[in-house]
């Protein structure tokens, strides 16, 4: 993983603690991190931090994204609105790292009713530490952007 990268992050309050345990985690990997929320385990919406998470990514700000809520679900359907975002939800390393290579993920989501923290741990991992491969996946990934252009 390239040394300047910056994750954003973002949850609603069913992913609060695992948000949380992510963010010590990218920290005490030296790793960057800009945290849009939300800020407690409160009850708020996820639509909000999902897309604050992927403008921030969308516009350059950071690298990749981190968003979780509940299931993963619903805050990735949130973040994957947002033009030039592809964001994966992923339940195991292998995935997450098939992503990366094959989609050039930009975005992780994760769901903290599903995955236990030691396992979301593994799973980021895998998705930071693993690089797009281009060739024919580009086209691929490059056909995707061209459906977000379409009415």
């Amino acid at each position: 993983m390239e040394e300047t990268c910056k994750v954003a992050l973002g949850c609603d309050h069913g992913g609060f603690a695992l948000k949380e345990k992510l963010k010590a985690h990218l920290l005490q990997r030296g790793i960057l991190c800009e945290d849009f929320g939300c800020h407690s385990p409160e009850s708020c919406d996820y639509p909000v931090y999902g897309e604050l998470a992927a403008r921030a990514v969308a516009d350059g700000g950071c690298r990749f994204g981190v968003v979780v809520c509940t299931t993963g679900i619903g805050i990735s359907i949130a973040a994957n609105k947002v033009r030039g975002i592809r964001c994966a939800l992923c339940h195991e390393p292998w995935s997450a790292k098939m992503t990366r290579r094959h989609n050039d993920a930009n975005m992780l989501a994760l769901g903290a009713e599903v995955t236990g923290p030691s396992l979301a741990i593994d799973i980021l991992d895998a998705f930071l530490d693993s690089q797009f491969e281009g060739g024919r996946h580009q086209r691929r990934v490059d056909l995707i952007g061209a459906i977000e252009s379409r009415p």
